[in-house]
């Protein structure tokens, strides 16, 4: 089960649109081992959204952009960048790239490497200079230009990049672990920069290792596991989506902080015990903790939204304050780890394994 929104179903607005892509990697005297790194792979990225492709190693993501870029073909299905068939001339004019390992020679200067990259996309040494200073000042490399790459930190390598993926002004950009090397500084930088392109209407396609990060900056996300599409959808929408899939009624955990007497909060709850006894109609575990000032830390599970208007309800009525009130949804990360599993040992890493035997024997 794959949780869609609307709008991409409608297949209206897509930056990237993914329709049964598969890719298929052969190796052996007669190409009789196979290996299906995507495995007829569906979904949308609207334009103008910062969209996070995730997944465990062999989950088919480099894959994915691979074909994206053109670099390789896909076995079947189709994939298109604004319309245009992707690895086609007129979808790669439309895209800024950043690879995961940016490398550039370290002889050349900020702005020489910033002309060099401009060139391979058809810009002129003139248009590269009127641009230059503007760029490296927006990713934090003001003053840099001149210095040698041998100079820079892997860090400012990758702010450089940065900078170099965005001189044609593309309409798309794919970024493989753009803050890969930084310090929260300059990833809170780089952060900025991405929501700000995304608001003014470029479509940002985040692969990235860093959950929390992608937590934080993608609006939606497709999760790879296998070749296969575990997830697409609102980040927000990940812990709804399990609860359906996995026909489960996990209900609502909550943390509320009141204020009031340790009597008056023992009334409704039984202070440093696992359990206690809400109302005559059952029992929810309830976990308790004193804070400053007075307050009380109440965290529990509930089935619905109804049980949580009846615990405000008694709270109010043993004379408690009510200070706060938090949902405590399910993060990205317990998420990704429930949809793709975890182990060391798992299907995904020796998928990885074997992909990097076929690639390396292609090579031969």
């Amino acid at each position: 089960m794959i949780a869609t929104t609307n709008e991409n179903n409608s297949g209206m607005g897509a930056a990237i649109r993914a329709v049964e892509l598969r890719k298929t990697y052969r190796e052996g005297l007669f190409r009789k081992k196979k290996f299906q790194a995507l495995n007829g792979v569906s979904f949308d990225v609207p334009a103008g959204r910062v969209f996070g492709l995730l997944g465990p190693n062999g989950a088919g993501k480099t894959t994915f952009v691979k074909v994206l870029m053109g670099i390789i073909r896909h076995t079947s299905g189709s994939a298109t960048v604004f319309g245009a068939p992707a690895g086609s001339l007129a979808a790669r004019r439309m895209i800024g790239y950043l690879p995961e390992k940016l490398s550039l020679p370290n002889y050349l200067t900020g702005f020489q490497s910033l002309e060099y990259c401009g060139g391979l996309s058809g810009l002129s040494g003139r248009q590269v200079r009127a641009k230059r200073d503007e760029l490296l000042s927006m990713v934090g490399l003001d003053g840099w230009g001149k210095s040698r790459i041998s100079k820079y930190s892997k860090g400012m390598v990758q702010r450089l990049g940065l900078a170099q993926s965005m001189l044609h002004q593309p309409k798309l950009l794919v970024l493989d672990e753009p803050t890969d090397g930084l310090d929260p500084k300059a990833r809170a930088g780089i952060r900025e920069i991405l929501l700000r392109l995304s608001k003014g209407g470029t479509t940002v396609f985040l692969n990235s290792h860093l959950l929390q990060e992608v937590e934080v900056l993608c609006q939606e996300v497709a999760i790879l596991s296998e070749g296969n599409v575990k997830y697409c959808g609102p980040v927000a929408g990940i812990h709804d989506f399990l609860q359906v899939s996995r026909g489960r009624t996990d209900g609502l955990s909550v943390k509320i902080m009141v204020a009031g007497t340790a009597d008056a909060v023992a009334t409704v709850v039984q202070v440093g015990k696992p359990t206690v006894v809400w109302n005559p109609n059952g029992i929810a575990e309830a976990n308790v903790k004193p804070q400053s000032d007075g307050q009380w830390l109440i965290s529990e599970q509930l089935a619905d939204q109804t049980q949580v208007d009846t615990r405000i309800d008694l709270l109010r009525k043993a004379g408690l304050s009510i200070v706060s009130i938090v949902p405590q949804r399910l993060t990205l990360e317990a998420a990704f780890l429930e949809l793709v599993g975890h182990s060391e040992n798992s299907a995904e890493v020796k998928a990885a394994d074997a992909r990097q035997v076929l690639l390396q024997a292609g090579r031969r």
